[in-house]
């Protein structure tokens, strides 16, 4: 069962992102070419920080929430400024569709994206804490989407 459920939420994740991708454009606000400039730069430095860290995390790259077995926990890179920075880089460029999208449904396919890799990522690290002791430390350093915020509270 967890295993069904990890996939549908890596499922629902690529039909948000298809979902930001494919919707109509709005006509939420004009789209001025610093717009157009500020979205193409937020897609690309999502893309760029979602490299870096599938990069820095090689074999242990997986799409599901669940970790791979017998994988070192990464800490450095990417990983050092921020715990999740694949997902930071998704929502970057989630953000970048959806100024480019200017409607309604593009800014509520972005929440629920939001809500979804929040959720993933929670569940995501109480597996990586029950696998790696030095986890909560790591995690009382690192903020989850962004450097210092989100970072566990605790001993």
């Amino acid at each position: 069962m967890r295993r069904e459920l990890a996939w549908s939420i890596v499922a629902a994740q690529v039909v948000l992102l298809a979902a930001l991708a494919l919707m109509p454009h709005g006509s939420l606000w004009p789209l001025h070419p610093a717009i157009v400039a500020v979205a193409l730069l937020l897609g690309a430095a999502g893309i760029v920080l979602a490299t870096l860290a599938a990069i820095r995390l090689g074999d242990a790259l997986t799409p599901s929430p669940i970790p791979k077995q017998h994988t070192p926990l990464a800490t450095t890179g990417v990983y050092g400024l921020m715990r999740n920075p694949i997902y930071t880089g998704i929502i970057l460029v989630g953000a970048g569709m959806t100024l480019f999208g200017a409607s309604t449904w593009h800014i509520g396919a972005l929440v629920a994206l939001l809500v979804l890799l929040a959720v993933k990522a929670r569940w995501e690290e109480r597996m990586l804490a029950a696998t790696h002791p030095d986890y909560p430390a790591y995690a009382r350093r690192v903020g989850r989407f962004l450097p210092r915020i989100g970072r566990l509270r605790g001993r």
